[in-house]
């Protein structure tokens, strides 16, 4: 039997801007993984890609430019759901972009980014559907671009883009997810809270992939793991690293002890600058 090239077909998937589509390409994907129906032959040129395949809708604006409302007014109910649905599509294109970008890893390691962006896409449709009970589809709001603009960034080198998308921006959303879950449970969304639960469980997953192959590379350069990713954030991280941090789900997904200590030496650092 004739074997498909696995780079060729998750680029026609992560370059497909019809939503639907797109899932249905993913889907596919899936299935021929899991009938062994690749061929793992690198290609002879490997696209940078400024824009992955998304949808016209919604338009993208510089963060500063989004408008800001209180969750407990329906429209910002709408648009903290809208702001998730964003977050989860582009992660559905960074998984698949790690698989295509960097094609001399191991298997196992497409197996897990794979993996990833199949629930990514889950996580993505199961957003887009509860958003539709609210009154508005996916699109419907701006939107950032900050995700993919850092995996533009680090294109270059899996080790960097192990550290820089899941280990700090992926894993940021650990931080963030139980406050919002506390704020749809006060104004009584139900449902968003169990979709949330259900997000927070699976990206502890999520960042632990980053970790294990952060690590991995970091074992085949002879690289120390805490001193490497230090230097990368330094490099890359445009910004504060500041908490608080959700150190339960971070220790599940894999930070270590001393990266632990590391956070937390930095969160009493700003809660010291900010009660000076």
């Amino acid at each position: 039997m004739t074997t498909k090239n696995l780079f060729v077909q998750v680029y026609e998937c992560l370059t497909c801007a019809d939503l639907d589509r797109k899932v249905r390409l993913l889907d596919g994907l899936l299935v021929d993984w899991t009938q062994q129906n690749f061929n793992f032959e690198p290609l002879d040129k490997v696209e940078r890609i400024a824009d992955p395949g998304r949808p016209a809708k919604p338009e993208l604006v510089a963060p500063k430019k989004l408008l800001r409302r209180r969750i407990g007014s329906p429209e910002g109910h709408a648009a903290l759901m809208h702001a998730i649905a964003h977050i989860e599509f582009n992660a559905i294109n960074l998984a698949l972009d790690a698989v295509y970008r960097f094609q001399h890893m191991p298997r196992d390691y497409y197996a897990d980014w794979l993996g990833v962006a199949g629930e990514e896409a889950y996580h993505f449709q199961m957003i887009r559907e509860h958003l539709f009970t609210l009154g508005y589809e996916y699109g419907d709001l701006a939107a950032h671009n900050g995700l993919w603009l850092t995996t533009y960034e680090t294109d270059h080198d899996v080790l960097v883009r192990m550290a820089m998308v899941p280990r700090t921006l992926e894993a940021r959303g650990l931080d963030v997810t139980p406050d919002m879950i506390k704020r749809l449970r006060a104004i009584g969304d139900h449902r968003g809270v169990e979709i949330l639960k259900i997000l927070l469980r699976d990206e502890i997953g999520h960042v632990a992939v980053g970790t294990r192959w952060y690590r991995y590379v970091c074992d085949e350069r002879d690289l120390n793991p805490f001193d490497e990713f230090q230097s990368i954030l330094t490099t890359y991280f445009h910004g504060d690293i500041r908490g608080p941090f959700n150190y339960d789900a971070r220790q599940k997904a894999g930070f270590s002890e001393q990266e632990i200590a590391w956070l937390k030496s930095m969160e009493a650092q700003t809660f010291e600058k900010t009660n000076d």
